[in-house]
C-alpha cells in the first residue's frame, strides 16, 4: 500500500491544488512493475473525480502495461487538530472509497485492528468517499457560521447566547460540538474545503447557496471584532 498524504492547497479561484498528488501519480507510473499489485490510497482531501485522475496520470507515465497492477482508493481523514494521534488510533469511522473487491479486502484488514470496538468501516464508490470528507468539514463550518448569526441576534434582543448553545447542544441530533460563537472559524481545513467544495459546486452547474452565505457571514464575523485593552469586544 502506498499513501499519498500531500497537501492540497486552495488555488486562487479558490480549487484545490492537486499538482503535489499528480506529480507523485507521474512518479509513480515510471516505478510501478507488472504482477506486483499495489494499493495507492489517496489520504489527502481532494475534490471528486481525483481517484480517476491518479490512475490516469499513473498510467501516462508508465512504459509497461500495469493496468492490472494498482487500484486507487480514497480514503480520506478525519483528524481533530490537537487530537490527530488519538483520532488516528481510535477512529471513529473509517471511510474508503474503492470499486476494487480486492483493494477493498486488504483495506478492510489494514483497518480493522483500529475499530475493535465496532466503529464502523465504511465502503462506497470512491466519488462518494471525496465529498464525505468535504460535507463533512462544510457542515462543521456552517455550524460554526450560524451560531455566530444567533449572537449576533441574541445580541440585540437582549438574550444570552450561551445559554441557547446549552439549550440546543442538548438536542442530540445537534449536538454540542461546533456550536461556540466567536471571531469565525479558520485553521487549515474549514476554509480551503468550503472554498472547493463551492468551486466544485460551481463547475458542476450548481450553486451551492447555503456554502455560500457559510462564507460570507465567516467573512464578516471577523470584521465585528476589534481589540481593546486586549480583550475581542463587538464593534
Amino acid at each position: 500500500m502506498i499513501f499519498l498524504a500531500l497537501p492540497t492547497p486552495p488555488d486562487e479561484d479558490g480549487s484545490a491544488d492537486l499538482k503535489y498528488i499528480l506529480g507523485v501519480a507521474k512518479d509513480l507510473g515510471k516505478l510501478l512493475q507488472p504482477g506486483d499489485y499495489k494499493v495507492i490510497v489517496d489520504k489527502s482531501t481532494v475534490p471528486v473525480g481525483t481517484a480517476e485522475k491518479v490512475k490516469q496520470a499513473i498510467l501516462e507515465s508508465s512504459a509497461g502495461n500495469i493496468a492490472d497492477t494498482f487500484d486507487v482508493v480514497s480514503n480520506p481523514e478525519f483528524l481533530r487538530e490537537g487530537a490527530a494521534v488519538e483520532d488516528f488510533m481510535k477512529p471513529d469511522r473509517v471511510v474508503i472509497g474503492t470499486s476494487s473487491e480486492k483493494a477493498a479486502s486488504l483495506m478492510r484488514q489494514l483497518y480493522e485492528p483500529f475499530v475493535r470496538q465496532g466503529n464502523p468501516i465504511i465502503f462506497m464508490d470512491e466519488k462518494s468517499s471525496e465529498l464525505t470528507k468535504y460535507a463533512a468539514n462544510s457542515f462543521l463550518a456552517a455550524k460554526i457560521s450560524f451560531m455566530n448569526e444567533i449572537a449576533l441576534l441574541c445580541e440585540r434582543v437582549g438574550a444570552d447566547v450561551d445559554m441557547v448553545r446549552k439549550g440546543i447542544g442538548t438536542d442530540f441530533r445537534i449536538g454540542k460540538h461546533f456550536l461556540y460563537p466567536g471571531l469565525g472559524y479558520g485553521g487549515s481545513c474549514f476554509p480551503k474545503d468550503v472554498q472547493a467544495l463551492s468551486k466544485s459546486s460551481k463547475d458542476a452547474a450548481y450553486e451551492f447557496k447555503i456554502l455560500n452565505a457559510v462564507m460570507e457571514v465567516n467573512k464578516r464575523q471577523k470584521g465585528f471584532f476589534h481589540r481593546k485593552n486586549q480583550k475581542l469586544l463587538w464593534q
